[in-house]
């Protein structure tokens, strides 16, 4: 009998190690889908200035800005931003635009204007907003571009295509470029309803396609 407690009592104490090692280890996540939309694809770059809200529109390729400089009319222009990102600018020529909120680009014009005039007043102004666009196509009643506004959302973005016909098979494709490569996801559009992924319910930003098989 007494040998039979030896025993088990020196098995115990060899599982304590392992135990011990495994109560350490702290757990490690669960690693992300990669078809699955997540936080780190949301943000875009946007280069601000001192005193930019945390909201502030970002300049984006197709919008058409005006930039003037007080009391220097020939230096007044406005231009589109072409597929590049640049505007053409007199006496500066090709300038970087796209990501960039007005503010900031006031202040990399008024730098570099000020080899040519002498404390150059420059205002940026956007006169047409082109670039903030997604785009619905498939099995919806009005496929199409839709202007983006603030904090639409996949299903949000669904109503004003009017809605799926008949035919659709409750899914979504969502193209979403990535330094000039598309990133493809597919959510289950009865999951986001039902609420047991409403996290698919994502937050769209320009340029986004979305398919509806």
């Amino acid at each position: 009998m007494a040998i039979t407690s030896r025993m088990v009592l020196f098995s115990l104490l060899a599982l304590l190690p392992a135990a011990a090692a495994n109560a350490a280890e702290p757990n490690s996540p669960a690693p992300a889908s990669p078809d699955s939309p997540s936080p780190v694809d949301e943000p875009q770059v946007k280069i601000r200035a001192e005193g930019d809200p945390a909201d502030a529109y970002a300049i984006g390729i197709g919008d058409v800005i005006e930039i003037a400089v007080w009391k220097n009319p020939d230096l007044t222009v406005t231009v589109p931003v072409r597929p590049d990102g640049r505007v053409s600018v007199p006496l500066l020529g090709d300038v970087q635009a796209a990501g960039m909120t007005p503010l900031a680009l006031k202040q990399t014009l008024t730098e570099g204007f000020r080899q040519y005039v002498t404390a150059p007043g420059v205002s940026v102004v956007i006169k047409e907003i082109n670039s903030q666009k997604v785009f619905v196509t498939g099995e919806v009643a009005k496929p199409g571009a839709y202007d983006l506004r603030p904090h639409t959302k996949l299903m949000q973005a669904l109503a004003l295509a009017g809605g799926l016909t008949p035919y659709a098979k409750g899914r979504v494709i969502l193209l979403r470029d990535r330094q000039g490569k598309d990133r493809r996801f597919e959510m289950d559009l009865s999951a986001i309803i039902k609420g047991r992924r409403p996290e698919d319910n994502i937050l769209l930003q320009a340029g986004d396609t979305l398919i509806f098989p």
